[in-house]
Formats: structure tokens, C-alpha cells, sequence
């Protein structure tokens, strides 16, 4: 993601579905003495990941540096297998 800040990008997580938002914005005005340049760039982005069961929301973390988005999402925690006891039927 080079040229967006963390005030650029959103990361939301809702019903074990992770979505990753932003939008990319560009000016450029140049002025010379015989001309004059004005451009503007936009562009927006969306992602989902649908997470696997069990996975903790509010541990999630993200962070960006140098035009890299870093999402941390925790293994899920294994679920307990029990063991039912099985009785003769008289």
C-alpha cells in the first residue's frame, strides 16, 4: 500500500469476516511560468477474508510502516474433543 497512511486504511472485523478499506488520494499541481499541471488520482480498495471458528476479534492487531500493512490474527483455539461414555441398553 505505498502512499497511504494509517488514516487512509480501515481493517473491520464482523461475523468471523475481516475486511481491509482504504482509498488512495493523489494531487499534483505544478505551476511554470508558461503552464500550469493540476492532477488528482483516487482510488478505493476492498478485501474480505473470511476467518475460520474461534478466532479472537479484540486480539487482531494491524499496523503499517513504510507502505506495508502488517494484519496479526491469532490461531483459533483448538476445540476439546470429550468422550462420551456409552451405556448397554437392558
Amino acid at each position: 500500500m505505498p502512499g497511504l497512511e494509517d488514516k487512509d486504511v480501515e481493517v473491520n472485523v464482523a461475523d468471523n469476516v475481516l475486511t481491509i478499506r482504504g482509498e488512495k488520494k493523489a494531487d499534483r499541481d505544478e505551476k511554470n511560468k508558461n503552464y500550469q499541471i493540476v492532477e488528482r488520482s483516487y482510488g478505493a480498495f476492498a478485501r474480505t477474508i473470511e476467518l475460520p471458528d474461534g478466532v479472537d476479534a479484540a486480539a487482531i492487531k494491524a499496523s503499517i510502516a513504510k507502505g506495508v500493512l502488517k494484519v496479526t490474527v491469532p490461531k483459533p483455539v483448538p476445540a476439546k474433543s470429550t468422550k462420551v461414555e456409552i451405556k448397554s441398553a437392558a
